[in-house]
């Protein structure tokens, strides 16, 4: 499995980008969102998510969709758990919609927001809501789900906390309090000073 792909952007455009790792060149499939985000870069890194499809015309073939944000990719994989949404589908729909919109809007049950992408009908989007309101939580605002402005250093920092036993709900209170007073510390410090509160 593919966690993540680092490396030269040789090509870049609104549905993908070509990723040079060590002479090889890595296709990506992305959303607007992503590429907002690395229009401006000369190198990135982009989380993994591998699909495979079998054609008519072709064997198994394996397909990467890549994701400036761990978060994005989470609410990807989530939205193609769902029955009826493939990946083109929840690709197209993180294009259309900023990831906070596509939670507030399963989360508040608002279907005519969801329908509001192209291909989303009505089952597809009762579908949604259903499926995925209690994984992401009624009461889960979208700062909560994606984390402080995205934070790399957060996950790692809670990937350490609940290894040493922590339970995750308070590891992610404490990280969102230190980061709110000191955005830029460390791993480590993070990991460290939420020792102390917890």
């Amino acid at each position: 499995m593919i966690e993540f792909i680092e490396g030269r952007l040789i090509e870049k455009n609104p549905a993908f980008v070509v990723i040079d790792n060590g002479g090889m060149g890595y296709l990506m499939h992305i959303s607007l969102q992503t590429f907002s985000n690395v229009k401006d870069l000369d190198r990135v890194r982009l989380y993994a998510h591998q699909a495979f499809r079998i054609e008519a015309t072709t064997p198994v073939g394996m397909v990467l969709y890549g994701f400036f944000q761990q978060e994005e990719r989470q609410l990807f994989r989530l939205l193609i758990s769902v029955s009826g949404v493939g990946n083109n589908t929840a690709l197209l729909m993180l294009s259309s919609l900023s990831p906070d919109k596509i939670i507030t809007a399963i989360s508040q049950g608002d279907l005519s927001m969801l329908r509001a992408v192209k291909g989303i009908g009505n089952k597809t989007a009762q579908r949604i809501i259903v499926d995925l309101q209690d994984k992401i939580g009624k009461e889960t605002t979208a700062v909560e789900f994606l984390g402080t402005a995205h934070n790399t250093r957060k996950d790692e920092a809670l990937i350490g906390l609940t290894t040493l036993g922590f339970s995750k709900a308070a590891a992610v209170k404490a990280l969102e309090k230190l980061l709110s007073k000191n955005p830029d510390l460390s791993v480590e410090l993070l990991i460290k000073e939420a020792l102390k509160i917890l």
